[in-house]
């Protein structure tokens, strides 16, 4: 049962691109869920892998969420600005012996059947470069999500010991999502089902970091086919910051909400899907085709 006296949500997107269909849907979903709980909302801007980030999309999707009418409750949190923060956590590992250098490549992965097996952690010599993986005792690979009711995952990709740095010296999303879901206090985490597998490896690091576990609520990805969500890389095209009333009423009838009217301001709008979301009506599906 989530705690509504203390509900703090978040959307959290990458600066790869504009906000699309699908990226509103995630926004629209997290906020509607934090509001109708009497909770926060707040933003983060997951800006920690420069080959993916387009200049001055921060700024654009930030634009948008404001055009849109959705209001978030605290400073915006960049992660570009707490790599120091991974960082000491990261040694801290090291030196706990929970985590060590890996420097095995994909095709010897792959040579393993596919799963990591832990060898570059069982050396008599540790190494001292490469990528960086934590010590997964926990293996957790059981869930229970507020919406798709309990998810299971394969017992091999939950047991892996998997990467929190990578060998070019990012840091990993699974790292970085949980230190800064803690720092934040987030009580639900509410995104789209192409993160529900992972999900399993973050409830791992929580434990190994003897943190609370946040609750989970996954939502319906919007695709174009079967197994293709609309995404950045596909060139999902931006969401209409002029005339935003068409696109929330749609991404509303996605998530299985009824209309609101479109007469009136963007806020008011928004206020009254706050007023009449009901949970129950988001489909429990992870993928729903798109019309085309």
């Amino acid at each position: 049962m989530v705690n509504t006296t203390s509900y703090i949500g978040r959307f959290a997107p990458s600066p790869s691109g504009p906000l699309h269909f699908g990226s509103l849907i995630a926004a629209l979903g997290s906020y509607l869920r934090a509001r109708s709980m009497g909770g926060k909302w707040l933003v983060r801007i997951e800006d920690i892998d420069p080959p993916r980030e387009i200049p001055g999309a921060s700024s654009a999707i930030l634009n948008t969420l404001e055009a849109y009418g959705l209001e978030w409750d605290a400073e915006v949190l960049y992660q570009s600005q707490r790599l120091d923060v991974y960082q000491a956590r990261i040694e801290q590992l090291l030196q706990d012996d929970q985590a060590y250098y890996c420097q095995c490549p994909r095709k010897q992965i792959q040579a393993m059947g596919g799963s990591y097996d832990g060898r570059c952690g069982q050396l008599p010599q540790a190494l001292t470069q490469g990528a960086i993986r934590v010590r997964n005792p926990y293996a957790v690979a059981h869930f229970v999500d507020q919406h798709m009711g309990p998810v299971s995952v394969d017992k091999a990709f939950a047991a892996e010991d998997f990467i929190i740095k990578r060998s070019d010296g990012l840091y990993a999303y699974q790292l970085a999502v949980v230190l800064d879901d803690i720092h934040q206090n987030i009580t639900e985490v509410v995104r789209g089902c192409d993160l529900l597998e992972p999900t399993c490896r973050q409830e791992s690091l929580y434990q190994i970091l003897q943190s609370p576990v946040p609750q989970w609520l996954h939502l319906p990805l919007a695709c174009a086919e079967k197994g293709r969500k609309l995404s950045k890389q596909n060139h999902a095209p931006a969401i209409d910051n002029l005339h935003p009333q068409a696109s929330i009423n749609a991404a509303l009838a996605f998530l299985g909400q009824s209309p609101v009217t479109t007469e009136s301001q963007v806020s008011t709008m928004i206020a009254q899907a706050v007023e009449q979301f009901d949970l129950a009506l988001v489909p429990k599906q992870s993928e729903i085709l798109l019309d085309t």
